[in-house]
């Protein structure tokens, strides 16, 4: 008796919304306990029903003066992160066709990086902007790092191969990466935090930071998940995405934007963390199949998944001593970047 193939998931609706939101709510309550200090799963619930309800916290006031000030905050920016990071990727993977592009590997986030470090190192404040100068500086270098990249891929080689968006994704991260050394080298008492900050870490990120990750995914996922079946077209081509009626120069630019958007809060808030947009997508198109208006959110809960994962292990694996983030996701996406690039190349 021969295998059956597994069928994709054909649609995203009201009942696999609840499934997945159900799945990433025990996830972070899990998150939310597990740390240095042990803290019961029904003592968090309570805890979170108190929150909701403006109950008084007495009964779990321990718990409470752990979960609401430092870990609830904190699970809440990656989880927020997680999401952009990966419905960024499968994005990109879309509209390039290319099942390795993501910020890390095109050179995006190293870009962003770059913008961030220079308004920290040098304390750039913009006035009247509650957020500071480092998102908007990491938004905008995200915005020209891509921009550049496709361009000098697309003088290179007009059909915009695989093996030439990564190599002058590789050449424009190293030459991101040695501006930041050197602005680093000179900043002085801000070293260490910055150095810190660029292998990736959320330690210490609060609810503006939360609200201001939430708000960006809401808007900027909405817009993505309205061009859907524009990208689901990009499969077949440009030309025929054309003919069929697509407006390739408005999906372009607006791909372009709000992933600039993504990647630059994401990375001014949690640094460099990578592979996050290259793994979830690739593993979820599995069990999704390629439609994009069931890939993205689909992808966007998978990145939730995966980097709170990345991130109960970096906290927990060397207590009380914390990994950076980006570490743990590292190791992992170099694995699953060896193994998505074999298999790519076995498939020309």
């Amino acid at each position: 008796m021969k295998d059956r193939k597994k069928e994709p998931l054909r649609k995203f609706g009201i009942r696999e919304f609840l499934c997945f939101s159900i799945i990433l709510f025990i996830i972070v309550t899990l998150c939310t306990c597990i740390g240095s200090v042990m803290i019961p799963f029904r003592d968090t619930l309570q805890v979170f029903g108190n929150a909701i309800t403006g109950k008084s916290q007495e009964t779990v006031k321990l718990a409470s003066s752990i979960i609401l000030p430092i870990r609830l905050p904190r699970v809440l920016c990656v989880m927020f992160v997680g999401a952009a990071l990966s419905l960024s990727g499968a994005v990109m993977q879309g509209l390039l066709k290319n099942p390795l592009a993501d910020g890390s590997t095109l050179g995006i986030s190293s870009g962003a990086s770059l913008g961030a470090v220079i308004a920290m190192a040098f304390g750039l404040v913009i006035p009247g902007l509650p957020f500071g100068s480092t998102t908007i500086m990491a938004i905008l270098f995200s915005f020209f790092s891509l921009l550049l990249i496709l361009s000098l891929a697309y003088k290179l080689d007009a059909s915009l191969s695989t093996n030439t968006i990564l190599l002058i994704g590789v050449i424009f991260s190293m030459f991101a990466s040695s501006f930041s050394s050197l602005i680093i080298t000179f900043a002085g008492e801000k070293l260490k935090t910055i150095t810190f900050w660029t292998m990736g870490s959320l330690q210490g990120t609060n609810y503006r930071d939360a609200a201001l990750l939430g708000i960006t995914l809401l808007i900027c996922g909405g817009l993505l998940f309205g061009i859907a079946q524009e990208l689901n077209a990009f499969a077949i081509g440009e030309d025929n995405a054309r003919n069929i009626g697509v407006d390739v120069k408005r999906v372009k630019l607006l791909v372009l934007i709000t992933v600039s958007v993504l990647i630059g809060v994401s990375v001014s808030i949690s640094g460099c963390i990578g592979f996050v947009g290259l793994v979830t997508p690739h593993m979820f198109r599995r069990f999704t199949g390629p439609n994009h208006k069931v890939l993205l959110p689909v992808s966007m809960f998978g990145g939730a998944y995966f980097l709170l994962a990345a991130d109960l292990i970096s906290r927990t694996i060397a207590s009380p001593r914390e990994l950076p983030i980006g570490v743990v996701t590292s190791l992992a996406g170099a694995v699953s970047f060896i193994y998505i690039f074999y298999h790519t190349r076995k498939g020309q």
